[in-house]
């Protein structure tokens, strides 16, 4: 009876953190909203931990009613169970340190589940990026761009980068051919920075208008001017790739010529068009007469 009702209660509690979790995910598909909030976030990652800590919970507890149950003496036990408690205390330092950085990785509120983070981890030659899938009091997991799952020991992140907390920067550089007119090229930018947020794909991700923050670098055919904006949290990179699209298109339509389009030869003449344009004209025109015809 005590597995039964322990095997119930381990079933019922995780039931009750699904249903939270399918409720805050509902809530969040159902609202305007293009991500979610820090405190539906939050929400999500400590009801994984309650579930977790719930379940360790009714385990000892079994285990307590067992040994009731069975009249199981533990007074002949003190002396090998002070010898296998040492060691288990030597050897669980890491389980210790991991679930004391999980604490405090909740509590305060480092990072949950959804956001962007970089990890540094120790030991490790390079940092773990992904978006968090769960957090527990042991473990991060992550999923990487490239759909890889990394599970990460908690006492052996040293450093978190959170890259969607509040909001996020798209930082945008354009480089130019040093031939350009820079009086010209910083006028188009800030027309375009000025009219962002009146693109229906870019509004949305927008905060305020960006900024141009002037150039950057200059080598020997580049000069490279830097764009910054403030964005929804983990949307600074799709925010930037439709920036960085909305700024190329302008400086070509002012017939500016970027590096990029320079090395390869992309430019065409301004005449190149309208002599195009003459000849499919007059191809109409000739398709038309033969029908009059």
């Amino acid at each position: 009876m005590v597995l039964i009702a322990a095997v119930l209660a381990a079933r019922f509690v995780t039931w009750v953190a699904q249903q939270v979790t399918r409720q805050l995910d509902v809530g969040f598909a159902e609202s305007d909203a293009l991500v979610r909030s820090e405190a539906t976030k939050h929400r999500q990652a400590v009801a994984s931990v309650i579930q977790w800590v719930s379940i360790v919970i009714i385990g000892i507890w079994v285990l307590v009613q067992i040994g009731d149950v069975l009249r199981f003496s533990v007074s002949g036990l003190i002396a090998p169970a002070t010898v296998l408690g040492a060691a288990l205390g030597f050897g669980a330092q890491q389980l210790v340190k991991d679930l004391l950085s999980g604490f405090f990785i909740i509590v305060e509120k480092q990072y949950g589940f959804g956001d962007l983070v970089q990890l540094t981890i120790s030991g490790a030659s390079t940092d773990a990026s992904g978006t968090v899938e769960n957090v527990t009091l042991r473990v991060t997991k992550l999923r990487s761009p490239d759909g890889e799952v990394f599970t990460v020991p908690n006492g052996q992140i040293v450093k978190s980068i959170n890259l969607s907390k509040d909001w996020a920067r798209a930082v945008v550089d354009i480089p130019v051919s040093t031939s350009a007119d820079l009086n010209r090229v910083n006028e188009v930018l800030h027309q375009e920075c000025e009219h962002a947020q009146e693109s229906p794909v870019l509004g949305e991700l927008l905060l305020d208008a960006p900024t141009v923050m002037g150039v950057e670098s200059i080598q020997l055919d580049t000069v490279t001017l830097r764009l910054v904006a403030r964005t929804l949290p983990g949307k600074q990179f799709e925010a930037g790739r439709q920036l960085r699209v909305l700024v190329i298109r302008a400086l070509a339509r002012a017939g500016i010529v970027t590096a990029a389009d320079a090395r390869v030869g992309l430019v065409e003449d301004p005449a190149v068009p309208a002599a195009h344009a003459a000849e499919e004209q007059a191809q109409d025109e000739a398709h038309d007469t033969v029908r009059q015809r």
